[in-house]
């Protein structure tokens, strides 16, 4: 009778695997730039991940497992595509970690999962991971962790007081377009509900004084199952008021081989770029969801931001810059939020009436110009040839 020898893949072997399958989550904004020329911020398992101030920090970007009981048509781990399954032991994992610190070839630790056998066996080895690296090894540094949909509240709660950032990816803006991307996973308790545990213990956190995680955020798969841009964000909008969601994160779907969207387009990145502008509309600009130019079919326009787009259709008396309240300047195309407050300090000392004054406080000023005025004249505005 043959013997049959199942060697388990080394460490090295386990961060190609678990790394590279981690490259799903999506942890930034795209540019109009990044998209144009593929970059991409990734490097194995080291994701360089743009910080809110300036700069990036490099996060040790893994999956726990990625062995999966649910056949999610969209992703890797899905449990109906063949592939090589390993697993990261927690002692195992944050071993790692500190080995890659202590080299200082990261910073932090983004971890997910695959689920399986349950969520609960799941997130307690995760919770396992995160709890070696911070009580045994004293790490106090950045961790995102996953939340796995279905988890008990016990571990929602530990999760909380362990991490820095906590997220669960809902996928899909409702259940009837999750039963077609992700048949096995229910949106309202196990998904939606499970957010709202987090959120609630963060605020009650914050409330009390005690440590917890700052910011919960959440992940759509874009373009795969054929809803619209305004299913997307009403449900962003929700989740922006009822969870205090910190951000919404849209990732374009492109097909797996061997999965049962394998013949599914991919989409265009373009979309991806025009839903997170329009989630900023909503979160940092004043805008009210009602106010986004969707067209009859749900959508966004892709030649051009949706701040534009809501200009060009509502936008008919310039603004003057000297007199316009933080408001009425967030409604203009190329001023943003620091911009704004930036011109609201620049026109204490003098009056602005040249382009060259607001491109010098980060103005888009070609988007901005035609919707100016410049101490009571309108600003030069360059003719389109065609």
């Amino acid at each position: 009778m043959a013997t049959t020898i199942i060697m388990e893949p080394d460490i090295q072997q386990k961060l190609a695997i678990l790394g590279g399958e981690a490259s799903d989550e999506v942890s930034d904004v795209p540019t109009t730039q990044s998209i144009q020329q593929g970059i991409t911020h990734t490097t194995g398992f080291i994701y360089n991940a743009k910080q809110e101030g300036g700069g990036t920090t490099r996060l040790f970007k893994v999956l726990q497992t990625n062995a999966c009981r649910f056949a999610c048509k969209y992703c890797f781990t899905s449990c109906a595509i063949r592939r090589k399954r390993t697993t990261f032991k927690p002692d195992e994992l944050a071993t790692t970690f500190v080995r890659l610190r202590e080299e200082k070839r990261v910073d932090g630790l983004f971890l997910s999962s695959g689920i399986v056998p349950d969520p609960d066996t799941t997130m307690e080895k995760m919770l396992a991971t995160i709890e070696r690296l911070r009580l045994k090894e004293g790490y106090t540094g950045y961790i995102h962790l996953k939340l796995i949909p279905g988890a008990s509240f016990e571990y929602i709660e530990r999760a909380v007081e362990l991490a820095d950032r906590v997220s669960l990816n809902l996928e899909a803006p409702n259940q009837a377009r999750l039963s077609e991307l992700a048949p096995d996973k229910e949106f309202a308790g196990a998904m939606w509900g499970r957010m709202a545990w987090a959120a609630e213990l963060i605020r009650r956190a914050r409330a009390a004084g005690r440590p917890a995680a700052r910011s919960l955020t959440t992940q759509f798969v874009v373009g795969a199952v054929g809803e619209s841009d305004r299913e997307l964000l009403a449900t962003v909008q929700r989740a922006h008021r009822e969870l205090g969601l910190w951000r919404a994160y849209f990732s374009a779907f492109h097909p797996i081989e061997h999965s049962p969207l394998s013949e599914n387009p991919a989409e265009d990145p373009t979309r991806a770029l025009r839903l997170y502008q329009s989630d900023f509309m909503l979160r940092d600009y004043g805008f009210g969801y009602a106010e986004l130019p969707f067209d009859e079919h749900g959508l966004l326009p892709r030649d051009k931001t949706p701040k534009q787009a809501w200009a060009e259709r509502n936008l008919h008396e310039p603004v003057e810059l000297n007199r316009a309240t933080r408001a009425q300047l967030l409604r203009v195309p190329g001023i943003g939020p620091k911009s704004a407050d930036k011109i609201m300090v620049a026109r204490r000392e003098n009056r602005l009436r040249d382009l060259s004054q607001l491109k010098a406080l980060g103005v888009t000023t070609g988007w901005a110009a035609p919707y100016l005025l410049l101490d009571g004249r309108r600003a030069a505005v360059q003719l389109r040839m065609w």
